[in-house]
């Protein structure tokens, strides 16, 4: 499994961008998968997730009301809207493929629980 993040960018306070993972693999539709952003210094952090059927999403509480999740299995590509960006939003954003070993309704928020990685994008947002 693969995954290529992209869509980072510089943006200023308040605005959107929305940023998209490619994932490979004939089984996509059947992956759960992650974001999590790394600010510098900083240990990486859940941000949002996504079950298999797009039925399941759960959101950091920091990102709440302004990120959305969403995934086109025939694209397998999940993507991370982020709107009303702030400066505490900067950071390196990754997304992954959960492992699905465990309950993932308890699971989904733990770097641990992905055993696919992307390379990141970075998102930096200006005041």
């Amino acid at each position: 499994v693969q995954l290529q993040a992209s869509g980072g960018g510089l943006v200023q306070a308040g605005g959107s961008l929305r940023l998209s993972c490619a994932v490979s693999g004939r089984t996509f539709s059947s992956y759960n998968v992650g974001w999590f952003r790394q600010a510098p210094g900083k240990e990486r952090e859940f941000v949002a997730f996504v079950n298999w059927s797009g039925g399941s999403t759960y959101f950091a509480d920091s990102v709440k009301g302004r990120f959305t999740i969403s995934r086109d299995n025939a694209k397998n590509t999940v993507y991370l809207q982020m709107n009303k960006l702030k400066p505490e939003d900067t950071a390196v954003y990754y997304c992954a493929v959960h492992n699905n070993r465990g309950y993932y309704p308890s699971t989904y928020s733990y770097t641990g629980s992905y055993d696919y990685w992307g390379q990141g994008t970075e998102v930096t947002v200006s005041s």
